[in-house]
């Protein structure tokens, strides 16, 4: 570990966003965004999480506090959700109290870029509690299953079962699941709660509620036929 001086370290004015590395796949994107969206309805009236998407994480348990990691998507417990109103640029662990993301999740692509190794490994020197790997095109060229949950167990990652996968410590799992958009169809990650059942989407929870009260005024309309009258209430 490479120890610093937290008066001679750059603030986040000073850093780049992320790397600039382009995605090759869309998923990397949606996914991350979709698990966004999905924590801004379940937490909405939660201040104390950060989660964001390819932004680069500022540490100084690497060769330099000047690199950093972007992950595709991480959260942080415990942090400010917007820091004194403004946008984070970045996330500078040294101005988060030192507090690390306690998940990040990486979507494999075309090109490898060292999520089952390098990037483990760094993650598990800053202390990240939960990695997930999700690799549902490339999961047999990599020799490895397509949905992953790494948990640090005093300093190294061990391989977790179980899917929806339970975190108590962030109070979610996480696991597989249709997306369906229109005609369009895909599977994405989803947080499910501690029964195992998948938090839905504003749209997908509004469609319930629609379908149940069209299922009700059914009912009473079969009630009103048969008896030629509505039951009191």
């Amino acid at each position: 570990m490479v120890k610093s001086d937290p008066r001679q370290l750059p603030s986040s004015a000073e850093l780049p966003c992320s790397d600039d590395t382009p995605v090759d796949n869309e998923d990397q994107n949606f996914i991350p965004n979709l698990l966004l969206f999905l924590l801004q309805y379940i937490w909405a009236n939660r201040n104390d999480w950060f989660f964001t998407v390819d932004m680069g994480v500022y540490h100084t348990t690497g060769v330099s506090p000047l690199v950093p990691i972007v992950p595709d998507g991480f959260l942080s417990l415990g942090v400010e959700r917007r820091k004194a109103d403004k946008s984070r640029k970045s996330y500078v662990v040294w101005e988060e109290n030192n507090i690390v993301p306690i998940l990040a999740l990486e979507i494999v692509s075309l090109t490898p870029g060292g999520e089952y190794d390098k990037k483990l490994d760094t993650y598990a020197k800053l202390g990240v509690l939960y990695y997930i790997i999700y690799n549902p095109e490339y999961w047999q060229r990599d020799r490895h299953q397509p949905f992953e949950v790494y948990r640090l167990v005093d300093g190294s990652y061990q391989l977790q079962i179980g899917e929806p996968f339970w975190m108590p410590e962030i109070g979610l799992g996480i696991g597989r699941s249709q997306y369906i958009s229109g005609n369009i169809q895909r599977q994405v990650l989803y947080w499910y709660d501690q029964q195992g059942k998948r938090y839905q989407t504003p749209e997908e929870a509004e469609q319930q509620t629609r379908q149940q009260l069209e299922l009700v005024q059914q009912q009473l309309e079969r009630y009103r036929q048969q008896f030629g009258q509505l039951p009191e209430a």
